[in-house]
């Protein structure tokens, strides 16, 4: 009964254990989706609100916002190309990494913009505006390029494979269609096999003189193998006739 109970209690232990741990995760996992959510909800939002004010407020301020919106959208469409595509691809983890080193330069472009917006002197904001300017002009200069080339890369190797395919359909396109006539000598000889053909070379049996040529005989009438033989060889000598339609003969006049 002791042991019996200790079971028991293991048994439950485990099962307690199994439960929060996947309470845990479930939690983890939820809260990573909400994470998600709310900065995709918040990023629109900051997206929906530069492009107001790229068109609505005139001078640097608008300019500011829209080289906060040029920057932010470049940034983005190169970190999904390589994402997307470095699972299948191992030779995009350099890219990653040097598209994380850049990320880190335009992070910080971004907070300047950012605090350039709230800037209240005009003068200011003029003074810095060709060094944002430069600034965002070579990280989105460094972000398409690495965009663009995991790109032609992925294309390649589509066109890579899709010429591959293409060959292999062909080949085999071209094997399904060969075939070869059946040699009309062994067709011949295999048909003789089959029905028991008398070569027309072979002697005949030799007539008794004691019988008289009018008697009836008792055996049946032998068979002709021979011709029979031949007639078989001609329909079997071209198989690849059995193609063609069987036309009715030609009346002569």
């Amino acid at each position: 009964m002791e042991a019996a109970a200790v079971i028991i209690a293991l048994i439950f232990a485990v099962l307690v254990a199994l439960a929060v741990v996947a309470t845990v995760r479930t939690v983890k996992a939820v809260k990573r989706g909400v994470d998600r959510t709310v900065t995709q909800a918040r990023r629109t939002v900051e997206d929906t609100r530069l492009k107001a004010r790229q068109y609505t407020v005139p001078g640097a301020a608008g300019e500011v916002a829209q080289l906060r919106l040029s920057l932010r959208t470049t940034m983005r469409a190169t970190q999904e190309a390589l994402r997307l595509r470095a699972p299948d691809d191992p030779s995009l983890s350099e890219s990653l990494a040097l598209f994380e080193r850049l990320s880190a330069h335009g992070h910080e472009l971004d907070d300047d913009l950012r605090r350039l917006e709230t800037e209240p002197s005009r003068s200011r904001v003029d003074a810095a505006l060709p060094e944002m300017r430069e600034r965002t002009e070579r990280i989105r200069e460094a972000a398409d390029s690495l965009r663009w080339a995991a790109q032609d890369r992925a294309r390649r190797f589509s066109d890579d494979d899709l010429a591959d395919l293409s060959e292999q359909i062909r080949m085999e396109a071209g094997a399904l269609r060969h075939w070869a006539p059946v040699d009309a000598e062994e067709a011949e000889g295999a048909a003789g096999t089959a029905v028991g053909a008398v070569p027309p070379d072979a002697p005949s049996a030799p007539v008794s003189a004691s019988a008289p040529s009018s008697a009836p005989s008792s055996d049946p009438e032998p068979e002709r193998p021979a011709i029979a033989g031949r007639d078989r060889w001609r329909k079997d000598a071209r198989p690849w006739e059995k193609w063609q339609k069987n036309g009715h003969p030609e009346s002569t006049s």
